[in-house]
């Protein structure tokens, strides 16, 4: 993961994809097939900059959680918004937005809600990243109608890069403790250094 000092290197429109792959259980075409659906989400947001995602398991994300949220347990995504500098942030002339991010995502929460959604891990693994980048794009799941709205927007960015829509499709929910799921961890696994 980067320092929150590092400046953005991407200039150009698209967004700079690092896929790390702590656990080793990601195949290195998994990694790229992650990589270029980012990329195409990030297109479809109109957003660009750099974005980093550390896969991990179970009980590095605990550590994490507990570290950053003072949750107990496992989620599916944290989110560190690192900001950008001032000059970029917020909507470009062009109508761009520039996010600076690292993720953490829970290969072994993945792989638990993907068997429920009936997705692969990889697709679940999108969703979570997809889900990050709208959370510095500003749009935040903290109550009922703001939860719908997100993933409403994960929904239709999925169908505009070619995937089947996860939420409106009527994907079964568990309360397996994802961020994205459990009403009770909403709002504070999601977003941990956004600048709010």
């Amino acid at each position: 993961m980067r320092s929150a000092g590092e400046k953005i290197l991407n200039a150009a429109p698209g967004l700079a994809v690092e896929v790390i792959d702590a656990t080793g259980r990601l195949s290195e075409a998994d990694r790229a097939w992650l990589r270029e659906r980012v990329g195409d989400a990030a297109g479809v947001l109109r957003c660009r900059g750099q974005l980093a995602v550390r896969v991990i398991d179970d009980a590095e994300m605990s550590a994490a959680h507990e570290q950053f949220c003072g949750i107990s347990g496992t989620t599916d995504v944290l989110t560190f918004d690192l900001g950008v500098d001032e000059e970029l942030a917020g909507e470009q002339p062009d109508g761009v937005r520039v996010i600076d991010a690292d993720l953490l995502a829970c290969i072994d929460e993945a792989t638990r809600q993907a068997a429920d959604r009936g997705l692969s891990v990889r697709e679940e693994l999108l969703l979570y990243t997809l889900h990050g980048v709208l959370h510095c794009l500003g749009y935040d799941d903290h109550d009922d109608e703001a939860f719908k709205a997100m993933h409403a927007r994960e929904d239709e960015v999925l169908r505009a890069i070619g995937l089947r829509a996860i939420f409106s499709a009527g994907a079964p929910v568990s309360d397996g403790g994802g961020a994205m799921d459990n009403p009770a961890s909403r709002g504070r696994a999601g977003d941990v250094g956004s600048r709010d």
